[in-house]
């Protein structure tokens, strides 16, 4: 009778560890990986703001053509 008793405690450890640790231990775990992925890394702050001012450069040197063009060609954008 020990014997049933031990075997039924030692099988139901390894069930209760997998029904309820292990999908709890996944869930917070990718939820931790999901969170941390949500903030932008260094790289792409860094990244994100050399995008920005090469940006603003180019808006400059539209603006500029524009202004170019306004002058030399008035009926420019009026063209289809």
């Amino acid at each position: 009778m020990d014997a049933d008793i031990d075997f039924d405690i030692l099988l139901a450890l390894p069930v209760i560890f997998l029904v309820i640790v292990v999908p709890l231990w996944l869930m917070l775990h990718y939820w931790y990986k999901a969170r941390a992925n949500k903030a932008l890394s260094k790289a792409d702050e860094e990244t994100l703001a050399e995008l920005w001012q090469l940006s603003e450069k180019l808006e400059r040197r539209v603006e500029s053509l524009e202004t170019i063009l306004d002058r030399e060609a008035p009926e420019w954008r009026n063209k289809s």
